[in-house]
């Protein structure tokens, strides 16, 4: 599986890995549940990287055994995103919901 958290720690040394975690930490969680091969989330990964600094994208292989589960719910809807845990877009990217979602969490962010 993909994660941010895991490159911070193998390019910084090891007093910034705490840093680059904790930034990590508090951008909100982008899951896209997919299987290799995917085509359609191949190009939506593409789609995402303008936006990738403002969240931290996990992927989810529906087809191993302990994602059961997930592939019971969207072997026929792949690409499928949640956010922060949340169901938010499948079968292609929408910018524009992706773009709400991600300023609606940000201004929550800032007012706390």
């Amino acid at each position: 599986m993909f994660h941010m958290r895991r490159l911070c720690q193998i390019r910084f040394p090891l007093k910034e890995v705490k840093r680059c975690y904790v930034a990590q930490k508090e951008k909100p969680i982008l899951t896209l549940f997919t299987k290799d091969p995917c085509p359609l989330c191949d190009e939506a990964k593409e789609e995402l990287t303008p936006y990738m600094d403002r969240f931290v994208l996990e992927q989810v292989d529906i087809t191993l055994p302990e994602n059961s589960t997930w592939y019971d719910r969207y072997k026929y809807d792949i690409p499928v995103f949640h956010l922060n845990g949340q169901f938010l877009m499948m079968h292609r990217v929408n910018l524009k919901k992706l773009e709400k979602s991600l300023t609606k969490l940000e201004l929550q962010k800032e007012g706390k």
